[in-house]
C-alpha cells in the first residue's frame, strides 16, 4: 500500500492539479472497464481472440463506431495491445485477461467496476440523501451492485475461505462434526455458504439475507453447485432470526452494512449453542482514523461514501456504521449484543479483509 508524501497544507497548486487529474484519468479507465465488461468486449477478446473494431462489433452485437472508439481508448490507456497492419487488430494481454475476465482468479477486478458503475444512476438520490440524512439501498443500486459485489468476493470464498477457517483448530473441529448446523448471516448470493458446504459435507448451513434478489441468486447457485440438499437460504431480517443450537455463525463482509448491528448480533447470540462462536469477516481498515491513509483506507472510504453508508442509512433507525468499521467499533457492538470477547484471528493474506472471533 502506498501513502501520500505531501500533506494538503504543503501541496503546491501544480501538485494538487496533478493529483486531481490523475483521479479523472482513473475514473475514465474505470468507466471504460465497466463498458468492456458489460458489453462483452473483454470476454470476446479473451475467448475468441484478437479482433478489429468491425469484427468485435459483430461478435458482441454492438455498433462498430462505438466499438472502435472504445478499442482505441483501451489501447491509448494501455489496457489493450494493438497490431497496426493493415487495419488495427486489438488483443487482450494475458495479465489483463486474468484481471478482467477470469472469474476464478483472486485478481479478478472487473466486478468492482460494475459495482462502482451502479452508483451513476443513483447520484441524484445520493445528493438528496446527503442533504436529508436518508439513504440509498442495495435494491436502489440494482443488479450491477449486488452482482458486482458477489462476483468480486466469490474467488476468495471458493479458493481461500475453507482453508482460512481450517487454520483455526476449534473452528475446523466444529465444522467437521457430523450433523453440525451453521448460520451464515448476510449471505448475499450464497458463495460463502456454498464454499463451506463443499468443504464440510457432513454439515448443514442456513443463509439469511435481507435482499430478496440476492437470496434468489443464492438458491440458484446452490442448486448449480449441487449443495442445495445441505443449504437453506431465507429472505428475512436477521434481527428477527429464529432457531437455536448453531455450532457457529458467520457474518462475511456485512456487519458494517447493518443499520442495527447490535440487534442482529444479539439475535445471532441467542441462536448459537452455549459457547459457540460468531466469526465476522470485515474490511481490514486501520485501528483509528488518520489523514493521508493508505490505498486500502482510501478505497474503503470510497465504498462507504457511495454504497455502504447510504445503504445502512436507508433503513432507519440506523447507527450509520459505514464501510470503515474500526475493530473497536465491532468489539463494542459485540459487547452490547452479549458477547464477552472479540479477538482478531491469525488469518493473513485474505484480500482486503480481517477475521474476528466473537464469543
Amino acid at each position: 500500500m502506498s501513502t501520500s508524501t505531501d500533506t494538503p497544507d504543503e501541496i503546491s497548486t501544480d501538485a494538487a492539479a496533478e493529483r486531481v487529474f490523475g483521479a479523472v484519468l482513473g475514473a475514465v479507465d474505470l468507466l471504460s472497464i465497466y463498458l468492456g465488461d458489460r458489453l462483452g468486449y473483454y470476454r470476446s477478446l479473451a475467448d475468441e481472440g484478437p479482433a478489429t473494431a468491425v469484427d468485435l462489433a459483430a461478435r458482441t452485437g454492438t455498433d462498430p463506431r462505438y466499438t472502435r472508439e472504445w478499442l482505441e481508448q483501451q489501447a491509448v490507456t494501455s489496457l489493450l495491445a494493438v497490431d497496426q497492419a493493415p487495419d488495427p487488430v486489438f488483443r487482450l494481454p494475458d495479465g489483463m485477461r486474468e484481471v478482467l475476465t477470469d472469474a476464478s482468479s483472486l485478481s479478478y477486478l472487473a466486478p468492482v467496476a460494475r459495482l462502482m458503475g451502479a452508483v451513476g444512476p443513483v447520484l441524484p438520490d445520493l445528493l438528496d440523501a446527503y442533504h436529508r440524512g436518508s439513504g440509498v439501498s442495495w435494491d436502489d443500486l440494482g443488479d450491477d451492485a449486488r452482482m458486482g459485489q458477489a462476483d468480486a468476493n466469490r474467488p476468495w470464498y471458493e479458493r481461500r475461505l475453507a482453508e482460512a477457517l481450517a487454520s483455526v483448530p476449534d473452528l475446523h473441529d466444529r465444522l467437521s462434526a457430523p450433523g453440525a448446523r451453521f448460520l451464515d448471516v448476510g449471505c448475499g448470493a450464497g458463495w460463502s455458504t456454498i464454499s463451506l458446504a463443499r468443504a464440510y459435507p457432513g454439515a448443514t448451513f442456513t443463509g439469511i439475507d435481507i435482499d430478496a434478489p440476492s437470496v434468489a441468486m443464492a438458491q440458484d447457485n446452490a442448486r448449480a453447485a449441487g449443495v442445495d440438499d445441505r443449504t437453506t437460504f431465507t429472505h428475512a431480517d436477521a434481527g428477527a432470526l429464529e432457531g437455536d443450537g448453531y455450532e457457529a455463525a458467520f457474518a462475511f463482509e456485512c456487519v458494517h452494512d447493518m443499520p442495527r448491528p447490535v440487534e442482529v448480533l444479539s439475535a445471532v447470540h441467542r441462536a448459537l449453542a452455549p459457547g459457540a462462536p460468531l466469526v465476522v469477516m470485515d474490511e481490514a481498515v486501520a485501528d483509528a482514523f488518520a489523514p493521508d491513509g493508505d490505498e486500502l483506507e482510501r478505497m474503503m472510504y470510497g465504498f462507504s461514501l457511495f454504497v455502504c453508508l447510504p445503504d445502512g442509512l436507508s433503513s432507519p433507525p440506523s447507527v450509520g456504521t459505514g464501510t470503515v468499521m474500526r475493530p473497536s467499533t465491532l468489539a463494542q457492538y459485540g459487547r452490547d449484543a452479549g458477547f464477552s470477547s472479540c479477538e482478531t484471528l491469525p488469518i493473513e493474506d485474505f484480500g482486503f479483509w480481517r477475521f474476528y472471533l466473537l464469543q
